[in-house]
């Protein structure tokens, strides 16, 4: 990498936290995704999710799927399947497809709640019609789980969850 290279990242570095300081949410998740990952920044788990933390409670859907994301593996934060479920709920309450994904993924299963397929297939029917791919595999495992009534049921959980979000 060019020392040129290197001061435009440290200059971006430097932009994304006065940015964040200032209360941007887009920037707070990016600040938290740099020091997650270690770019232009020493890594740090507890940063990340400082900053994910910060945005997530301004509303930012794709910052509370991420802190959900850190207190699923622990990272940064003490390892907390009830605190990951809170903000995954409330990012998939915002159509946000990957926190949707996950929601159906902890009810097939059954992380620090109770084993629900009819949930996990609504869920995932949520995120697959905001544009999440590649679910059809998530979906046919538990179709298998399932009776023909169920999975009905659970198609008709996600139309009525969509109408009362406003969503089509």
């Amino acid at each position: 990498m060019s020392q040129k290279e290197q001061m435009s990242k440290h200059d971006y570095v430097i932009k994304c936290k006065k940015a964040a300081s200032q209360g941007n949410v887009i920037a707070q998740n990016t600040l938290g995704f740099l020091y997650l990952n270690g770019q232009g920044v020493v890594s740090d788990y507890k940063e990340a999710a400082k900053w994910f933390k910060q945005a997530a409670e301004q509303g930012y859907d794709a910052a509370e799927y991420n802190l959900a994301i850190m207190y699923k593996l622990g990272q940064g934060v003490d390892l907390d399947l009830s605190e990951s479920f809170k903000w995954l709920q409330s990012a998939a309450s915002k159509d946000y497809a990957d926190a949707q994904y996950s929601l159906g993924n902890m009810y097939f299963q059954g992380d620090e709640l109770e084993q629900d397929y009819v949930k996990a297939y609504m869920w995932w029917s949520l995120a697959e019609s905001n544009g999440a791919k590649d679910i059809n595999h998530n979906k046919e495992a538990g179709a298998k789980k399932m009776n023909k009534a169920e999975i009905q049921e659970a198609e008709r959980l996600a139309r009525a969850w969509q109408a009362q979000h406003g969503n089509s």
